[in-house]
């Protein structure tokens, strides 16, 4: 990391349901020179960590993982002087690196709808989340879940603390008083990468949660593969993928979306 002209984000976010009570958490690294307000006599020099987060009362996974990215962009609009500097945003949500980097053009271009002419779900989320990200430089980039990654494990923590309704200490200061020292080794980030790739590879060998098909454009969950596969056989054109927890599956069907 270069401090000078780099941001390190971690985000993440929790629900106990669907809807249910919910919680978001990010984690900024950045220069401690980019903060715009500083106290008397306080160092600039180094690197420093916040960690943000907060709770949603009847909310769901989904919109927590998007309210947990548009806070840590907010966080970097409002609090730091970063408008020439180069962002990389860590999720484990693939719903929203797929939703920002590619469907959410689609999405503007149909006026807010899906492929099947239906309303985009947490549309007003995903315009907070474009808003955000005006004027910024961000690279995104997918990391698996509970692979061992210190961001993203510290972010889960924080996350499912707002979701239970539990008291969370959430830091601010330098990266040399962080408890947690191995939060930019972004080596570390690549080894678990080729973790994930591997576990990928394995997927198929998993218990399924449940099974997702689209026919005609009508995407449904199935609790066995019996009733999956007796709505796409002989069904042209249809869809259908094994899911392994409730994420996975929300993942799928907004990928399909």
């Amino acid at each position: 990391m270069n401090p000078e002209s780099k941001i390190i984000i971690f985000t993440d976010g929790s629900s106990r349901g669907n809807p249910g009570p919910g919680g978001y958490a990010a984690i900024i690294a950045y220069s401690c020179e980019l903060l715009a307000v500083r106290k008397d006599n306080e160092k600039t020099d180094g690197i420093c960590i916040s960690e943000i987060g907060g709770n949603g009362v009847h909310t769901t996974n989904n919109r927590m993982e998007l309210q947990a990215a548009i806070s840590a962009l907010s966080f970097v609009s409002e609090k730091l002087k970063a408008n020439s500097s180069k962002l990389t945003a860590f999720s484990d949500s693939s719903y929203v690196i797929n939703g920002i980097t590619k469907w959410v053009f689609g999405w503007q271009k149909n006026g807010w709808k899906t492929a099947t002419k239906t309303p985009v779900e947490n549309q007003d989320l995903w315009e907070k989340l474009v808003d955000a990200t005006e004027g910024k430089k961000i690279e995104w980039k997918r990391i698996g879940g509970h692979v061992g990654v210190a961001g993203n494990e510290r972010c889960d923590e924080i996350a499912t603390a707002f979701a239970d309704g539990g008291k969370v200490d959430l830091y601010s200061g330098s990266l040399g008083k962080y408890p947690i020292k191995n939060i930019l080794n972004l080596c570390d980030i690549s080894h678990k990468k080729q973790e994930t790739k591997k576990i990928s590879k394995t997927r198929h060998k998993a218990g399924a949660y449940s099974y997702v098909s689209k026919v005609d454009g009508t995407i449904m969950t199935h609790k066995t593969w019996t009733e999956c596969e007796a709505r796409v056989k002989g069904k042209s054109g249809a869809k259908f993928k094994k899911s392994t927890s409730v994420k996975d599956e929300q993942d799928v069907i907004a990928e399909w979306s």
